[in-house]
């Protein structure tokens, strides 16, 4: 075998022996498994403390289990290793956590979690309450990899579609029309008072911290509800809190909080007009699965040349 078709090394942690749906995206995706001294790349499934303090200068390339990294850019990691290429799980997890949002948002629209504490017939009482995603405008901020797995679920129901991106480009794939309108994040402040529901999809960084803020907040309308499926830091938590107790919107569906785990008595747990799912969207029984397809998807374009998917941009901090 001559050396060009030699395949390429690839190591799997911090687990011995790696988990086998990971072993097989490995080789499926053209490289062998390798011990990490020889190998050109590393595909990761644990957390940032697991991580070694030193790579060996073979490596080119590393895979992360997560779309959010920024535990990663807090431990230094990326920092250490400036000459290594990064990759993030972006996108592997979207359609799950857009169906969790989905799920999120017309439970709050329905009424839901009323329905839910009911012990009586309350039909007329709640009526009034009861609303529609149809010719209503969802607002999409973050539209990345979720966005593109949610508008497609949003359209048959008849909504208005505007996606939030940082560039403005228009979303677009399966499943997406045309009429979905696109905007960049530095307009943001103009969609508030223009849409009826708000989903947060956005990358966590130094500059997205609360990004829905109390300003944020009381420019929506009282029947709009806020549905956070990103990371917890995107939303002021006392904010949010202040406009639930005054009904200053209509609800707020939260996969993720500020703090994270929530305490036990927090007002989120008992205010009626929010839903607090404990960061479910990607459930572990789906993850691994999901986790692997972005694995052999990567190492087939890593040894083969292609450009990388997810790749981490250091300055941007996703």
């Amino acid at each position: 075998m001559s050396p060009a078709e030699v395949p390429v090394p690839v190591a799997i942690g911090p687990s011995t022996p790696a988990p086998t749906l990971l072993r097989k995206a490995v080789v499926e995706g053209g490289a062998t498994i390798a011990d990490l001294p020889q190998a050109r790349a590393l595909i990761w499934a644990g957390g940032p403390g697991e991580f070694p303090d030193e790579l060996p200068p073979s490596v080119e390339w590393v895979q992360l289990p997560a779309a959010g990294v920024e535990d990663w850019f807090t431990a230094g990691i990326l920092a250490r290793h400036p000459d290594i290429r990064f990759t993030s799980a972006a996108g592997a997890f979207a359609a799950s956590v857009a169906e969790h949002a989905l799920m999120l948002l017309l439970a709050g629209v329905r009424y839901l979690p009323e329905h839910l504490r009911a012990g009586s017939w309350r039909q007329h009482e709640f009526f009034p309450h009861v609303g529609t995603l149809h010719g209503r405008t969802v607002t999409i901020v973050g539209a990345g990899g979720i966005g593109r797995a949610l508008i497609p679920m949003l359209v048959p129901l008849g909504a208005h579609i505007i996606a939030v991106n940082r560039s403005g480009r228009p979303v677009t794939g399966p499943g997406i029309p045309d009429t979905v309108e696109t905007l960049p994040a530095e307009h943001l402040a103009r969609i508030w008072p223009r849409t009826d529901h708000v989903v947060i999809a956005a990358p966590a960084t130094p500059e997205t911290k609360h990004l829905v803020g109390a300003e944020e907040l009381a420019r929506l309308k009282p029947s709009s509800w806020v549905i956070n499926v990103a990371r917890g830091s995107l939303i002021d938590t006392d904010a949010l809190v202040g406009a639930l107790a005054s009904g200053a919107i209509g609800g707020a569906g939260l996969d993720v909080t500020d703090p994270e785990p929530l305490p036990d008595g927090h007002p989120l747990w008992v205010l009626p007009n929010a839903i607090v799912t404990p960061h479910d969207s990607n459930p572990p029984q789906l993850r691994l699965a999901a986790f692997a397809d972005h694995v052999g998807a990567n190492v087939q374009r890593f040894t083969t040349g292609r450009d990388l998917l997810a790749p981490i941009d250091t300055e941007r901090g996703y």
